[in-house]
């Protein structure tokens, strides 16, 4: 398959995903049925899954059909050498994926693919539905793709490289399992934020997006605030509110009454909201209905820190600070097309593949 034929098949992937988000009619009646099957598997999927609520699978479709576009793909592609994406190498990439939000794993799934590898995927238990009827999906609309797409329910094998997302403690079994080949391993991230006092309202509700949305379950979920030493952590609650409904969520709600009992058991000093359970900590990694915060105090400190962490964030908003890469408030789930999980190039690896 061409290159141009892989990026149109994408491309119509973002187009249909587009269609079936605004709900609009078709009077093809094969596309109407995808568009009934769709809502079937995002059921199943909820089901299956308790956290993958309708409303975040359908903000994460809503992003791979902003991603998708004709022009973000080629403007993704330009920088690579043509003559190294325009081969059709046909390595078969292994991909174990993560299952922590809907469809974290589709920009493995589009870079290998893009690529014109093979796919070689495990995927999580807590995301078994999404993935495949994507890769149906683009199966039907240029059946070639069926050769090059392949789930898998047990251990990986003959493979030429790999990518694996998962935990600290996963991390360990794919160096000793699956270390002797070319490979991207990533162990947890999260996402942070820095506060310098000086916003405004709509700032702060765009930072409670980058805490709740997916629950707060993604890598680049914001976990932990940086705010200046005189900083009054509670102005910050009046800018959650509209996140007060996860408390009706049960496994949410569960993880909120279990922390909030250990504080108010070993009197850890903690502000709470009714669903979020805000505490100071040096830590990084917040547990679900919770938000770390520590004080700063000067840019350079909070600068130093974040750079003495920086191998366990995965991105950081706040405003523009010199020395400080930021993104902004709001915008921490919204990753562009040419955003890396952690910094690392995965197309870059894949095309260095053909030169070895």
């Amino acid at each position: 398959m061409l290159l141009d034929e892989r990026i149109e098949s994408f491309a119509w992937l973002g187009n249909f995903l587009e269609e079936y988000l605004d709900n609009r009619g078709t009077s093809d009646p094969s596309r109407e049925n995808l568009h009934t099957r769709f809502d079937q598997v995002i059921s199943n999927s909820k089901a299956k899954n308790p956290w993958f609520i309708r409303d975040y699978i359908l903000y994460a479709l809503r992003e791979l059909s902003r991603i998708l576009s004709r022009d973000n793909l080629y403007q993704w592609l330009s920088p690579y050498s043509p003559d190294l994406l325009n081969k059709n190498p046909g390595f078969r990439i292994g991909t174990i994926m993560a299952g922590n939000i809907p469809l974290v794993g589709f920009h493995d799934f589009l870079t290998i693919l893009i690529s014109g590898n093979r796919l070689e995927a495990k995927l999580s238990s807590k995301d078994k539905e999404l993935l495949p009827f994507i890769a149906e999906l683009l199966i039907q609309h240029n059946p070639e793709w069926e050769e090059m797409i392949h789930f898998y329910e047990e251990q990986l094998d003959l493979i030429d490289a790999i990518i694996a997302t998962g935990s600290n403690n996963s991390y360990r079994y794919f160096q000793y399992y699956f270390g002797k080949y070319p490979h991207i391993f990533r162990k947890n991230r999260n996402g942070a934020a820095i506060l310098t006092g000086d916003e405004n309202p709509e700032d702060l509700r765009k930072l409670a997006d980058d805490i709740f949305i997916y629950f707060g379950l993604g890598c680049r979920n914001v976990s932990k605030i940086f705010v200046p030493e005189d900083y009054s952590v509670p102005h910050l609650i009046d800018s959650m509110e509209h996140y007060s409904w996860l408390i009706d969520h049960n496994k949410y709600a569960n993880n909120y009454t279990y922390y909030r009992s250990v504080y108010l058991m070993n009197k850890i000093p903690h502000l709470d909201n009714g669903f979020l359970l805000i505490r100071e900590d040096q830590g990084i990694q917040s547990p679900v209905a919770n938000l770390y915060f520590e004080r700063y105090t000067s840019l350079g400190h909070a600068s130093q820190f974040l750079d003495q962490k920086k191998e366990q964030i995965q991105c950081i908003a706040g405003p523009k600070i010199p020395g400080i890469e930021t993104i902004a408030f709001g915008s921490t789930q919204n990753p562009n097309i040419w955003d890396y999980s952690d910094g690392v190039d995965t197309l870059k690896f894949l095309l260095n593949l053909c030169k070895n």
